[in-house]
């Protein structure tokens, strides 16, 4: 398996918002777990007229510090990069209490996957943005401009937001320095995944900051290693079709051998993700309808 270089020493203090980097500032939420990693980190871009990315979960503690933090500034956009419930609830409070309006792709592409609560953060299914956002949209907020690209694969809506000028990349969960990113059908899409990852190669971003642990500063050798790491992981799959057909349950110890048991249900879903992306290719194949419990085998 392709070694995929993580980086997971995230220097960061709980209930601050805390300069990491000219124009930015972020705030963590203190929602630490096996997809959170040390919790959301909530983004503000520019200063005195801002913009914050992704305001986090339903806490209100978090949101107090958010707002008690930007006192004397005006909050003029809020951006979400996906609507899941470590991401867009807390732009509820946000927007109550400051006036901003949401910015995002849309709402969650299909309804809440059964499962997809045990096996990610969840989804928010009351979050719907003010303001529908385009692919390669402009914004512009103070002194600067964010572009907003669409990065489908985690989530049929999931947007990156990229400073222009400096380079600098808001990657959500699309691309994080510490984890791979948990690929939920249907809403999730493997092809989906993978070709926004190629898009994002074409970039000249320098640095990125996910939703979630360190930043990460060579993100295009970082990208390549993600690809091929999804590749060899498909490539890993079809080996064991080759001795004998599979359900997908069967497939997580050979495949994920010292994986925490908390995480099988969100690796049974990123392997089926896989199986469909082979289904399209040809590769595999199913007697019925496929599904988490079928059993697949390789093309005949």
């Amino acid at each position: 398996m392709p070694s995929i270089p993580f980086v997971q020493d995230h220097q960061f203090r709980y209930g601050v918002i805390e300069t990491v980097a000219p124009g930015i500032r972020r705030l963590t939420a203190r929602n630490a777990g096996v997809f959170t990693y040390h919790g959301t980190g909530t983004y503000i871009v520019g200063t005195g007229e801002v913009a914050v990315i992704d305001p986090g979960p339903d806490d209100p503690e978090h949101i107090r510090a958010l707002i008690h933090g930007l006192q004397g500034e005006r909050i003029s956009h809020i951006l979400i990069t996906h609507c899941h419930q470590d991401h867009s609830p807390g732009a509820r409070q946000l927007q109550a209490a400051c006036g901003a309006p949401t910015f995002a792709f849309g709402p969650h592409g299909t309804k809440a996957e059964p499962g997809a609560i045990a096996a990610e953060e969840g989804v928010d299914t009351e979050f719907s943005p003010d303001v529908r956002l385009v692919d390669g949209q402009r914004l512009a907020i103070g002194d600067c401009e964010v572009e907003c690209l669409h990065t489908p694969g985690h989530t049929s809506n999931h947007m990156c937001f990229a400073l222009t000028g400096p380079g600098t990349l808001f990657s959500g969960d699309h691309v994080m320095a510490w984890s791979t990113s948990v690929i939920i059908p249907p809403d999730g899409n493997m092809a989906d995944y993978l070709a926004s990852l190629t898009a994002l190669l074409k970039r000249e971003d320098t640095g990125y900051w996910p939703t979630h642990g360190p930043p990460l500063d060579n993100p295009h050798d970082y990208i390549e290693a993600l690809i091929a790491h999804r590749h060899q992981r498909m490539t890993d799959i079809l080996q064991l079709l080759e001795i004998a057909p599979h359900h997908i349950t069967q497939m997580i110890p050979p495949l994920y051998p010292e994986l925490d048991t908390r995480l099988y249900q969100a690796a049974s879903r990123s392997i089926f993700a896989s199986v469909l992306y082979l289904i399209e290719a040809g590769e595999i194949e199913t007697s019925d309808n496929a599904t988490l419990n079928s059993t697949y085998h390789r093309t005949r």
